[in-house]
């Protein structure tokens, strides 16, 4: 499946809004810097420091919302910022310890569908529990009713945190089933592109902790999972084209930073 010219339009219309949007939200660094100033000039140190804050803030201010516009044509439901719950089971929260126990000291390897169905037999057991409002980066739902959370990280994961990546998935899960106890639900880590091309992605470093089928989308696998097949590659043709258009409004901007 390719994009069609409309919704093209609509990929780049949401990434130009989302520039343009961190623009009026920017704010350069205010620290003296003369040395910086006098070697490389003050226009391509705020443009630096621009790329960093952009480098810091893509998944919120670009990668969910283009995420989202691209899964909204393909998926009736799609939303950023997904409100999940705030409430889950003293049971779930158990059996969540019992699978990271397991997972931690090797005595059974990652198996999505089976933790899945580990935690919907006591989602709705015992006392249940408050919590801070649980958001997720992307909600989706498909046509058949199935539901696809996502966590989106940097293209680099610290990989000492993914133990804590896995719990917060598998918590999701059971906030979810609490409400929805027979919904079909996945979640996943989704890094949005390979840093490591042309070779790929080291997944093997998260082995021991994520079902790498089940829990991790990187980039292209992401992408296309949203837009369908082929939905990456015009993905990246829309970021291109959008980055041609806006040069001379970047280049303007950052020219009053020469003063």
């Amino acid at each position: 499946m390719t994009l069609t010219k409309e919704q093209i339009k609509k990929v780049e219309n949401t990434i130009r809004e989302s520039l343009r949007n961190k623009f009026l939200s920017y704010k350069p660094e205010t620290s003296n810097m003369p040395f910086h100033y006098r070697l490389l000039g003050k226009d391509r140190m705020a443009l630096y420091s621009f790329i960093q804050s952009l480098n810091t803030t893509f998944g919120t201010s670009i990668f969910e919302p283009v995420a989202e516009t691209l899964a909204s044509l393909r998926f009736p439901v799609a939303h950023k910022q997904f409100v999940v719950g705030d409430t889950i089971s003293e049971h779930a929260q158990l059996e969540i310890q019992h699978i990271m126990n397991e997972l931690t000291t090797g005595v059974k390897n990652p198996n999505k569908i089976e933790e899945i169905e580990r935690i919907r037999k006591v989602a709705n057991s015992g006392k249940i529990n408050k919590l801070k409002t649980v958001k997720v980066d992307l909600f989706v739902q498909d046509k058949d009713g199935c539901v696809h959370l996502f966590d989106l990280k940097t293209a680099k994961p610290n990989i000492s945190n993914f133990k804590d990546f896995k719990r917060t998935l598998l918590e999701w899960i059971a906030i979810y089933l609490l409400k929805n106890p027979k919904a079909n639900i996945n979640s996943y880590i989704a890094i949005p592109y390979n840093p490591y091309e042309p070779k790929p992605y080291e997944r093997w470093t998260l082995k021991g902790m994520l079902d790498l089928d089940r829990e991790l989308k990187v980039g292209e696998e992401f992408w296309d999972f949203l837009g369908g097949q082929g939905a990456y590659n015009e993905l990246l043709y829309c970021f291109e084209r959008v980055g041609i258009e806006l040069r001379p409004e970047i280049d303007e901007y950052f020219s009053k930073f020469k003063k």
